[in-house]
């Protein structure tokens, strides 16, 4: 009998559901659009309830999430700007219509897990890895020997206050950040392009100065994941890393800012956007993360 496996990535965009095996290919996938809460995961419960042989389900999160297990918002999508997502019971909701096992973790660490399985599998033996994804936000997962970071709560890296441009010094431009002026989100996430430019990050040409900007932003937090850290490497992903310059533009604002302290791999695979093509890391790991929880003697915790 064929298992299956689900994977939500419950995106501010769009809910991408997919359904796999116990090798992580996936078997049939679909976008939802995020619109109400309602209409959002009514349409998610309907996907997953066509396969009658699945054993478990993976989240990851946009977030802030409750990932407390004890608290009585375990599986809340807390604290977020996403109108009308404010305080969601998304794990108890679905849990309660599919009576499965369900596993929850952010977006990044669902990512972050995907690339390094993925990487493992392909014979590059990575233990430890922190994921940026940069997007609609920046957010960060952070993987240690198998195991992720996280205290009373995920962490929050895209909101880490970071040194400003001379650029945006000169032009006084705050971020986009609705809570804080000056933190990494916002002032390198993918709406900051079009707040400085009046242009879709998409649709600037790729000399356009902004890039430098960018850049100068993302090695600082590429500086911050190597001292904190000290993992075998980082990934930047997301849309924003989909420009084909924007790697090497990276590489070369870290390498200055790093300035030769600590002793790190080889430049060019140390910092690497994902592995897994098509922004499918995060659902690759929840793959994974689903079949571990389906495996667990604690079923009942999550």
């Amino acid at each position: 009998m064929t298992e299956f496996y689900g994977s939500l990535e419950a995106g501010g965009t769009k809910f991408v559901v997919a359904i796999g095996n116990k090798q992580g290919d996936i078997i049939e996938q679909e976008k939802i659009p995020t619109t109400t809460p309602k209409e959002t995961i009514d349409n998610v419960i309907v996907f997953f309830a066509k396969f009658k042989d699945l054993k478990s389900i993976a989240i990851g999160s946009f977030g802030p999430i409750d990932l407390d297990t004890a608290s009585e918002t375990y599986g809340f999508i807390t604290n977020t700007p996403k109108q009308g997502w404010k305080n969601v019971n998304l794990v108890g909701l679905l849990k309660d219509a599919l009576h499965v096992p369900i596993y929850f973790t952010t977006d990044v660490n669902s990512s972050a897990y995907g690339e390094v399985f993925a990487r493992n599998r392909a014979g590059q033996f990575i233990e430890n890895l922190v994921y940026f994804t940069v997007g609609t936000g920046v957010g960060a997962g952070v993987l240690q020997r198998g195991a992720f970071i996280g205290g009373v709560g995920h962490p929050e890296m895209g909101h880490v206050y970071v040194a400003k441009h001379p650029t945006d010094i000169q032009n006084d431009f705050k971020g986009v950040c609705p809570f804080h002026t000056g933190c990494l989100e916002g002032l390198c996430c993918g709406p900051s392009l079009e707040a400085r430019c009046g242009v879709a990050g998409e649709n600037l040409s790729g000399d356009n100065p902004v890039w430098d900007i960018e850049a100068y932003y993302l090695a600082q937090a590429a500086v911050l994941a190597t001292v904190s850290f000290r993992p075998d490497m980082i990934v930047f992903g997301g849309g924003v890393m989909a420009q084909p310059h924007m790697l090497s533009r990276v590489n070369r604002e870290f390498q200055k800012l790093l300035n030769g302290y600590i002793s790190i791999p080889d430049n060019h695979d140390y910092i690497d956007v994902p592995y897994v093509k098509e922004n499918g890391s995060a659902t690759l790991g929840n793959f994974i993360l689903a079949q571990n929880i389906f495996s667990s003697c604690s079923h009942d915790r999550y």
